[in-house]
């Protein structure tokens, strides 16, 4: 067994195997094609990880938010487009997207006469952009439901197979 990291500035990675109870030498077994010194590398920064072996950490770790983190901390694209999902708990998400829902529900009149000439004049752009901040913040809401499902199915607590059952009799309804 290994020893165990007094290191004060451990990166998330590290956190993250240190937190599902591994060493270097069983997070390397769960991952199989990463080696206990490859992950010493990019555990301590001297080697980038790779996008591979985020989703291989994930998968092991039980930790499916470290794609997020990589994607939006560490990836080039990533950083421009994709946002920082906060975990948060299933009863703070569903206020924050039902705030967002019934913001929006107000400003759709608004949103319609904005948006049906086609153009945003210098006079309806403040009322735009809150807007586009209310769908922004619904947006992120979904993204955080996204992210708690993950983890929810992740710790055994969701059946994903049931899961995927219920949405595809959705999907069936749909058509």
């Amino acid at each position: 067994m290994g020893k165990k990291s007094v290191k004060e500035d451990k990166s998330i990675y590290q956190l993250a195997r240190e937190e599902a109870d591994m060493t270097r030498a069983e997070a390397s077994e769960a991952m199989d094609f990463v080696s206990e010194s490859r992950i010493e590398k990019y555990e301590s920064g001297r080697s980038p990880v790779q996008p591979e072996e985020v989703l291989a950490m994930a998968r092991a770790y039980k930790k499916p938010g470290l794609c997020n983190y990589y994607c939006s901390h560490e990836c080039p694209i990533g950083q421009e487009y994709v946002p920082e999902v906060e975990v948060k708990e299933l009863a703070q998400i569903v206020l924050k997207t039902l705030s967002s829902m019934n913001s929006l529900e107000k400003a759709k009149d608004r949103l319609i006469e904005i948006t049906a000439d086609g153009e945003i004049s210098d006079d309806e752009l403040t009322d735009f952009a809150r807007i586009e901040e209310g769908i922004d913040q619904i947006s992120r809401a979904a993204d955080s439901l996204s992210l708690w499902v993950e983890n929810t199915i992740a710790s055994g607590k969701l059946r994903k197979d049931k899961l995927e059952k219920a949405r595809e009799t959705i999907q069936k309804e749909e058509t």
